[in-house]
């Protein structure tokens, strides 16, 4: 899983999403349920890696980027293909 940033965000999700659909985990350390599927994420990225590109984004570290998709609430799962959602 590959961590974004504001700063990547762009590089790492919408622009890789032109070949590949991509995966942003929106999570925070101290969500519970965040913890609980992340995991399940490692696994699915290590079946899927080759078709999918799997990231997260820590939205206590990037509060801005979660407000761009209207995040209201975590965890939040969102694919990303041809740039768009």
């Amino acid at each position: 899983m590959i961590d974004v940033t504001i700063a990547n965000f762009e590089q790492e999700v919408i622009a890789a999403s032109m070949n590949l659909p991509v995966l942003v985990d929106f999570w925070a350390p101290w969500c519970g349920p965040c913890k609980a599927i992340g995991p399940i994420l490692d696994e699915l990225a290590k079946a899927y890696g080759d078709k999918v590109k799997f990231t997260k984004c820590n939205v206590d570290d990037n509060p801005v980027t979660p407000g761009k998709f209207g995040i209201k609430a975590i965890p939040t799962l969102i694919f990303f293909k041809n740039g768009e959602v």
